[in-house]
Order: C-alpha cells, then structure tokens, then sequence
C-alpha cells in the first residue's frame, strides 16, 4: 500500500506539471532565459595572460553544452528558451590580483569564451563599490567603455549603493562620465551595462546578471517571461474587482513558474550543475501581446502613465511573487515585473503618445523591478544629469531595501522625439526628455549617503 502510494504521486505531479507547460504553450509563452553561473574565484594568477587563459578554459569545459542542453529542452517540452546565458564572478575580484593597469583582455577573453560555446550573452564584468573602491574596481571602471565597445556579447554592471552601506557618490560621479564616454564610442554599449544599488548575486537578466561569490562553482539560474499569459488570464475577468484581478494573477504566476521549476531542474541535471534559483519577473518584448503596459492597460487604465499606473503594477508585483513563491522550491534574481521602454511595446506607444515621461518611470520603480530601464536620451546629455538619475534610482533601492538599476542610452545626434532602434529583444525607443536643471553642483560633491536608519520608519 505504501510502494502504490509513492509511486502516485511523482505521477501526478508530472501530470500538473504538464497540464501547466500545454497552458502556457497555448498562450504563447516563452522561457527567457537559462543562465549558467560559473566561479571564476580558482582562475585568479598574479599573470593575467595566465588568468585570461584559465578562464576561457573554464567556461568552455562547464558551458560547452549549455546551448544543445536548452535546445532539447525546447523540443522535448515545446518551450521556447530565449536566450542561453553565462554569468561569472565579478572580474574586478579576478583581475585584482595581476596589477594591470587595465582589464580589457579579460573582457575579450569573456567574449571569446562565449562565442566558443554559442551563448547570447555573458555577464560579469563588474564591480561592486556600494561602499568603496578598491584598485581592482577602479581599474575595472575606467576600462568600461573600451571593453564593451571591443566585445560583443560581454555585459557590464556596478553596483553603486546599498540599504546596509549607503551610496557612494564619487561612484556615481564616475558612472555618470563613464555612460557618456560609452555612448561616444558607441551607443550601444550603453544596452549593455547596469549600474544598481542592492543587486543581487542571482540574477539570470543581463545585462545586471553576475556569479555572487556566495554561489556554488557552477549553477544553473533560469527566468520566466509570460506578460501575455497574465493579460490573457486577465481578460476572462473583465469587470472583475481588483481581489479578483490579484488572485488571477497570483493562479497564473503559479502556473507560469512551475514551467521555470521543470525547465531549471532538468537543465541543471543534464549538464552536471545545482539548480539555483527561478526569477519570477515578468520581463516583456517588444512584440505585440508581450507586453507589461497592456498587463497595465488590461486592469483598467487607458494607457500606462495615467494616475493608477503605480498601484497597479505594485500590485501586479506582488501578486506575481505570491503565485510565483509557492510554485517553485527556489526563487530569487530580481523577480518583478520588468518595465524596460524599449522592449515593451505598450511602454514606447505611451510615451509616444505623451503619457508616460521619465517621472512617472522613477515613481514605478519604487514599486517594481528593476529600475530605469533601456531609456534612450539625447546624446548630448550632461554626464552630471546622468549621475544625477543614478543617485535617484539608488536612492529609491537604498530607503526601500530592493533593488534598483539605471540603463540609460544617450544617443549621439538624436534629439527628443527621434526613434532609435536596437533590434533583436531589445527593440526600439523614442529618445525621451529629461529634466533640464543642473545637478552638477550636488554631484560633484562625491563622497557617500549614510545608509538609512531601519526603524522609525515613515
């Protein structure tokens, strides 16, 4: 009688989880990526022609079937996988080590990598000076905007701040010029780079996503998509109250994330790895039906940007981690609703219409994740303007213990209202207007924000 029961019930599970993959493959949705996290902490030499070596070694041998193992997948169980990703140690940490005065070939060693293996991207040329630099970060800083401009698949971050050390704000200073120098080299490797406050060791998206030195040596991350599913859910409910609105979304969340848990798990077994975690975002396309505004627009506003705009996607946030929680054995990454302007074809309708402006996009970052995100501005945007939008970012993340990110895209030659495109997941986006008053007197002030007191709060 025991045998009989046991061996039900793994059977049964299969059968929901299966039920839930033919839903969600019946509304179109897509796995957005499966991320493989590798240590790079045993690559670290004193020579950096030697460090540069163990590391295309490395990632070669752990990733090379990273991409046929998801393409299986895909087939096996018709779910698409968007993206095959890698994320590895922060390279400020590896390259710390061999006193160069610049870390470009550890990019392009990053970039040849993952090229060898056939992967979308590779994260993890970063930094983290949420409380101070060390050479390794200064180094790696200044080497920013010639090392995306010479790689193509290579992703950056920083990390400027966080709620337990403050924000640095000679940091923020010097993201501010390094974004500009970026985008007169080339504005597109501005797509390419985050700088947050509070990020997280976990995170599957790029281009934030690196290997957190408290991960195993080799993890398998994976994030779902699914704005689609949740606005088709949403419109059998039309009318509805919002009690109804936020348990439909919490039921679809749930279905949605068993899908990350069955495609996580098994990938991580296929290639040798530990299952790390499921990042429960909802991050849009720029294709139509793929959308977090028309998720938005869905519950009830005549377009993203009209006053409700903050508590709906607060909600939708929320609901989407209740459902998301209880279906997988572990979440984390960023896990919100992403809300990215040119990848999310709702979000550039409304700013065309003149809707939605950078303001509104800074109020509902407070509520979601992650932050301001693939905004393009005019390229003749002041650096201190720049690293004036980070400290407000950083500042939300900071006080409100979550975390924030800016990705903004200063465009050379384009003025407000011209339209630039990306192409591939990354879309297109009307260059948006920003505030005209100096912030340069503040920014160039540096030093650091005390972190925010976690009582007596209001």
């Amino acid at each position: 009688m025991t045998l009989c029961t046991s061996y039900r019930r793994p059977v049964l599970e299969t059968e929901k989880i299966m039920e839930t993959v033919r839903m969600v493959s019946e509304e179109k949705l897509d796995l957005r990526t499966i991320t493989m996290g590798i240590s790079l902490l045993d690559c670290i030499d004193s020579d950096s022609d030697r460090a540069c070596q163990k590391i295309y070694d490395k990632i070669t041998k752990k990733a090379k079937d990273l991409v046929r193992v998801g393409e299986e997948i895909e087939t096996e169980f018709g779910i698409p996988v968007a993206n095959k990703r890698i994320t590895v140690t922060p390279i400020s940490l590896i390259a710390a080590a061999s006193g160069d005065h610049d870390y470009v070939k550890y990019a392009l060693a990053l970039d040849r990598a993952a090229k060898t293996v056939g992967v979308d991207f590779i994260g993890g040329y970063s930094a983290l000076v949420q409380k101070g630099y060390q050479n390794g970060d200064k180094t790696l800083i200044k080497s920013l905007p010639e090392a995306l401009t010479q790689t193509d698949l290579v992703c950056a971050s920083v990390n400027v701040g966080s709620t337990r050390t403050g924000i640095n704000m000679d940091a923020v200073k010097e993201m501010g010029e390094v974004v500009k120098k970026a985008s007169e080299l080339d504005y597109m490797n501005n797509a390419k780079m985050v700088i947050f406050c509070n990020a997280v060791e976990d995170n599957p998206f790029m281009a934030g996503g690196f290997h957190g030195v408290g991960e195993s040596d080799v993890v398998i991350n994976c994030g779902v998509s699914g704005p689609g599913v949740v606005k088709a859910a949403l419109e059998k409910v039309k009318g509805e109250s919002m009690d109804v609105v936020a348990e439909t979304i919490k039921k679809t969340a749930f279905k949605v994330t068993r899908m990350g848990q069955l495609v996580g798990t098994t990938a991580a077994k296929r290639l040798g790895a530990k299952f790390g975690i499921v990042d429960l975002s909802l991050a849009p396309t720029a294709a139509i039906g793929d959308s977090i505004a028309e998720i938005l627009e869905e519950i009830g506003l005549s377009s993203v940007g009209a006053h409700g705009t903050t508590a709906a996607l607060a909600m939708l946030n929320d609901a989407v981690k209740k459902g998301g929680i209880m279906a997988c054995s572990h979440v984390g990454g960023l896990s919100g609703a992403f809300i990215p302007v040119s990848e999310d074809a709702g979000m550039i309708k409304a700013v065309n219409a003149g809707y939605l402006n950078v303001s509104k996009l800074e109020a509902m970052t407070a509520v979601c994740s992650v932050g301001l995100d693939m905004i393009a501005v005019p390229g003749d945007i002041e650096a201190s303007t720049i690293s004036g939008m980070i400290a407000d970012e950083a500042a939300i993340g900071m006080i409100n213990a979550k975390t924030t990110a800016v990705r903004v895209i200063p465009v050379p030659g384009k003025k407000v209202g011209d339209t630039v495109e990306f192409g591939g997941l990354l879309g297109y986006a009307p260059i948006m207007d920003v505030s005209h008053a100096s912030s340069a007197a503040m920014i160039s002030r540096g030093g650091t924000i005390p972190a925010p007191v976690h009582s007596f709060k209001n």
